[in-house]
């Protein structure tokens, strides 16, 4: 399983940070582009896409991978 990434602000746009990564992997103008990307990396690496707001707050997570809960359906 791969690095989680998050969506972040950086500068005057949004960037796309994995997990545990001082600098960005990617930047955008946009929200959305970014969150899209994410989305994107986390569903090939098989792990998990963090969406965070302007405040820092998480807004939204998709994981892509192994789900650790038991959910019984």
């Amino acid at each position: 399983m791969g690095k989680n990434q998050h969506v972040v602000v950086h500068d005057n746009g949004w960037a796309v940070r994995a997990e545990g990564a001082s600098a960005p992997t990617l930047t955008f103008k946009t929200q959305g582009e970014a969150w899209e990307k994410a989305k994107s990396i986390a569903r090939k690496e098989r792990s998990e896409a963090l969406l965070h707001g302007k405040d820092g707050h998480l807004r939204e997570r998709n994981f892509y991978g192994h789900d650790p809960r038991r959910i019984r359906v």
